[in-house]
């Protein structure tokens, strides 16, 4: 069930057997010669709405755009600063606990968004108390990032190696490739790729990692790869909203 597809009565509905909802959360940004500037939000919402397929609850609107700042010395990139993302999320929690959700499992695809989301959640908690809204120590929300699934961390290794990396890697070109076969990039790769440096800003961040990759090989991307990476995160992780609805 899609909230954006949903009338108001259907969520209505909804909550009488449902406090749960599975927010979608990626990024905007260069993921190297061959990958998607949408990767991190298009895996977050595909695997998302497999989640919440398989434990029928309803899916919101996937946040885009991320904390992406390091990311924005390659053309294309989007950035919010984590001040206003920190906004952005309070915002949707409040708004949608107003309504009567209590429990927000955020799906998350982009590495560089987990500390400001960590922060705008105990943001959130305040906000809510602040306003006094008759559920708000009910309130929880989790982070569930797809790529530290251990079910998705051991298949990533076992056909990757070292070559999986930490940015524009071949486990996430490959889910985009399962679900957007028709966008399937070509380009030459160096052999050479920077990896093990330090983040600080996007002129430097650019110097270190030139075409944008960080240690990966996405070459080796299939989209086979892809639906059994998606398989992996969808089951694994529809166990754990059970689970978190469930504490």
């Amino acid at each position: 069930m899609l909230l954006h597809l949903s009338t108001w009565q259907e969520v209505e509905a909804y909550l009488q057997q449902s406090q749960g909802i599975i927010l979608p959360i990626g990024s905007t940004e260069q993921h190297g010669p061959t990958g998607l500037i949408g990767t991190d939000a298009i895996c977050a919402e595909a695997i998302a709405r497999g989640v919440g397929e398989a434990t029928h609850a309803i899916v919101g609107p996937t946040i885009n755009v991320g904390m992406a700042l390091h990311h924005t010395g390659f053309p294309g990139t989007i950035s919010l600063r984590p001040s206003t993302m920190i906004q952005l999320v309070r915002d949707y929690v409040t708004s949608l606990a107003k309504a009567g959700f209590t429990k927000f499992y955020f799906i998350n695809g982009h590495g560089g968004n987990i500390a400001t989301l960590k922060a705008a959640f105990s943001e959130a908690y305040a906000h809510l108390e602040d306003l006094q809204i008759p559920n708000a120590h009910k309130v929880q929300c989790h982070l569930a990032n797809w790529f530290m699934c251990s079910s998705v961390y051991k298949l990533a290794k076992e056909l990757y190696g070292d070559q999986e990396g930490s940015h524009a890697t071949p486990s996430e070109v490959a889910v985009t490739q399962y679900v957007y076969p028709e966008a399937i990039k070509q380009a030459p790769l160096s052999t050479e790729v920077g990896s093990g440096h330090r983040i600080y800003g996007a002129t430097d961040f650019r110097q270190k990692y030139p075409d944008g990759r960080m240690g990966s090989n996405p070459a080796l991307a299939t989209p086979e790869h892809g639906q059994q990476f998606y398989e992996l995160a969808v089951k694994e992780l529809s166990q754990g909203y059970l689970e978190f609805l469930g504490n």
